[in-house]
């Protein structure tokens, strides 16, 4: 078993010295195309032990083992020009799409249409491919740790200033797949997949709950469906699912949701049967993404915008969890006809309200989990009530910290007080944790659901940084509210010149 990672750390070291890569997010990029073809080489071989006339989509001279696994081939400036003048161009654009391997060879299109060699030292780069070469992904302990390389990397994404929005602690994802409990036959879809944690979760609740056979591994495989918008993700989210034994991911597309069709154009065939994710929150989108959702619902906030889509992309009776910041919940303006709209169409049964720092080191916002199914027409409006759980930190802790993170175990009191939609949750009880809320008290508060544990006195936050991202999302907010105006008076203004 090799330790991976002080072989990361060994890694990094050696992609220091090389002058064409600079600064983190360039060494990150570096090693993970590198890792993917090495794992995907150690997949197939695995392939080719079952499948007795197995043909891979990548040419015989330029697969991993043909050149990068023996550590005395080749090096210096031949290894470079083969990788930049053979290895990228054919991967990038030159494997044949259609056949019997083109499901695969778009796979691989895919992870490299930006994916870019940044090292200049071909002597250096074999360094690094040795160092890979060390970690064997058929080895099932090995391909267990890969989990602390994808924390490492997430880790110097975070140092390199482009960090947060890829990760959710194991603990969440792993919290809110156990609550949603997928059932095998139902789709599940993350619109904003960063590098796959709820669906590498959701194919493992999957697997120990309900697959029994191989026709069950089918379903469940054709069942898992990703987004992602950004190439290094996309690139680790693809491998992630590769490690987790769906050898073709197709259904993990490259790709922005937000702005790939109209809101409008989503139609039945679109919709799945469960949404989890958690939305990249703080950002903006870029200027016209808003153009493609109802005036109702305009905004350039991206966890906003993905809000509104996931409403729209559940089918009838779909079940949703959704990673929000505090900021949602007593948002106005736009953020209140989201709302709304969220409690008319969707029975939002449940708001886990997270303590400060779950997230770190990515991020110290505040954050909450809701759960929610939609539900038809006539049904509406769908919510009559709201419980509220507050997460306490476990004794004798006051704070997470990358020594010290949020564990599943600490989420046993919510799962044996949590109950049964199907009776419409008629086991809950309030607690010290636990309260309901009625939805005449919510629209009464201009549905502001920043509603505080009744059975805590209130308590006035003098952090700073807590008090920093209250006056951001403030500022937010108002802007948004200034653009609503400008676009209101331009209207205006034009009509007044039509007439």
């Amino acid at each position: 078993m090799s330790n991976v990672s002080s072989i990361i750390k060994s890694i990094q070291d050696i992609m220091r010295k090389d002058v064409g890569v600079d600064g983190d997010a360039q060494r990150i990029s570096q090693l993970v195309w590198m890792f993917f073809l090495k794992i995907y080489d150690d997949r197939e071989g695995e392939i080719e032990l079952l499948e007795d006339h197995y043909q891979s989509p990548i040419p015989e001279y330029l697969r991993w083992r043909n050149w990068a696994a023996d550590p005395e081939g080749i090096t210096g400036d031949e290894l470079n020009d083969f990788v930049n003048q053979k290895l990228f161009p054919t991967l990038k654009s030159k494997l044949k799409l259609s056949g019997e391997t083109g499901a695969r060879a778009l796979v691989i299109r895919n992870v490299f249409e930006d994916a870019y060699n940044y090292m200049k030292s071909g002597t250096l780069m074999r360094q690094v491919i040795n160092k890979i070469c060390e970690i064997n992904f058929n080895n099932t302990q090995d391909r267990h740790t890969f989990g602390s390389i994808y924390e490492q990397i997430l880790k110097d994404l975070q140092n390199a200033g482009n960090a947060g929005e890829f990760y959710t602690p194991r603990a969440v994802t792993k919290f809110i797949v156990d609550r949603v409990d997928p059932q095998l036959n139902e789709s599940v879809l993350d619109p904003a997949c960063g590098t796959g944690g709820f669906l590498a979760c959701t194919i493992d609740h999957k697997r120990i709950n309900y697959v029994r056979n191989s026709k069950d591994e089918v379903v469940l495989v054709n069942s898992i469906h990703g987004v992602e918008k950004k190439a290094l993700p996309h690139m680790l989210c693809t491998t992630n699912m590769i490690l987790h034994g769906i050898d073709t991911p197709t259904q993990i597309e490259h790709d922005n949701m937000l702005s790939r069709r109209a809101y409008k154009d989503y139609g039945e065939a679109d919709r799945v049967n469960i949404i989890v994710t958690n939305p990249p929150f703080g950002g903006m989108e870029e200027d016209g993404v808003e153009n493609q959702f109802p005036a109702t619902l305009r905004t350039r906030e991206t966890a906003d915008l993905f809000m509104a889509l996931v409403v729209k992309l559940l089918k009838n009776n779909g079940r949703a969890a959704v990673v929000l910041p505090d900021g949602f919940l007593f948002g106005e303006g736009m953020k209140t006809r989201l709302k709304q709209m969220l409690l008319e169409q969707c029975h939002l049964h449940t708001i886990v309200r997270l303590p400060n720092g779950v997230f770190n080191p990515y991020t110290s916002i505040k954050t909450n989990i809701l759960f929610f199914t939609k539900k038809t027409e006539s049904e509406w409006p769908a919510t009559r009530e709201v419980w509220f759980y507050d997460h306490p930190y476990p004794e004798g802790v006051s704070s997470y910290n990358k020594t010290r993170p949020m564990q599943f175990e600490e989420f046993d009191t919510e799962r044996t007080w949590w109950g049964n939609e199907a009776d419409g949750f008629s086991a809950r009880i309030e607690t010290p944790q636990a309260w309901k809320v009625s939805i005449d008290y919510i629209a009464g508060r201009n549905f502001n659901l920043d509603i505080k544990n009744p059975h805590v006195s209130e308590q006035i936050s003098h952090d700073p940084e807590e008090l920093l991202e209250q006056y951001q999302a403030q500022q937010k907010e108002i802007q948004s509210l200034r653009d609503q105006l400008k676009l209101i008076l331009a209207n205006a203004l034009i009509g007044a010149k039509q007439v």
